[in-house]
């Protein structure tokens, strides 16, 4: 499928904002897989890891509306085998392999530490760029006692679509992950974001042109 380039530059300002709560790499008491269909994110932990950044790496994700019926196993088992195959060692891998949505990647993966008897004070969240904003906001609200900050794969949006990750499927779901910001704020899932002034516009106009398979009606 050919997009506009007046399509292409309406998803290239939401994927920017979206990608702009992503920070460069610091240091952390862990790091946060959030699961996806997308294996450059694990790929991604792994050089924080190696870099220092965390030494303890907790993949989270059971079977999304992505990955459910793409993959054999659940996201965490996914992503952490990408992780071990690129230099973590298993003792610093924990797996939570239950989620099914981003607000259960925090809810889950809190319990699961708690079981443990681990507290951490501050946590990187690695996931996809244009997600980025959207696991602040529900780590913010969901696991407050933690201060997050998010390190997201440093892909600008020309270069991430992929055979696996085409161009309409991204679109669609980032036009969702933003009106998300709005709705699951309202719910009180999330804190509130704030959005600049063209992100919304760029937003009705891709739901005009037919981006509206992950809107919530």
């Amino acid at each position: 499928m050919t997009l506009s380039s007046e399509i292409l530059r309406d998803a290239e300002i939401i994927y920017n904002f979206h990608a702009s709560f992503s920070s460069p790499p610091g240091r952390a008491d862990f790091l946060l897989l959030a699961g996806s269909h997308d294996l450059r994110v694990p790929l991604y932990a792994a050089k924080l890891y190696h870099l220092g950044c965390a030494p303890l790496l907790l993949c989270s994700g059971g079977y999304g509306k992505i990955t459910d019926g793409l993959f054999h196993d659940p996201e965490a088992v996914v992503f952490s085998r990408v992780c071990t195959e690129n230099g973590v060692p298993d003792s610093c891998i924990l797996l939570e392999q239950k989620s099914t949505n981003t607000g259960e990647n925090f809810s889950l993966s809190r319990n699961l530490l708690r079981e443990l008897k681990i507290f951490p004070k501050t946590g990187i969240i690695v996931c996809k760029p244009y997600m980025s904003a959207r696991t602040w906001a529900t780590a913010s609200m969901q696991w407050p006692e933690v201060t997050w900050s998010v390190n997201a794969p440093p892909i600008p949006f020309a270069e991430y679509p992929t055979a696996d990750a085409p161009i309409e499927q991204e679109i669609h779901l980032m036009v969702g992950d933003l009106q998300r910001l709005s709705v699951y704020a309202e719910k009180g899932y999330q804190v509130p974001v704030s959005v600049p002034d063209d992100v919304w516009p760029a937003y009705d106009r891709l739901v005009a042109a037919g981006f509206d398979s992950q809107v919530i009606r």
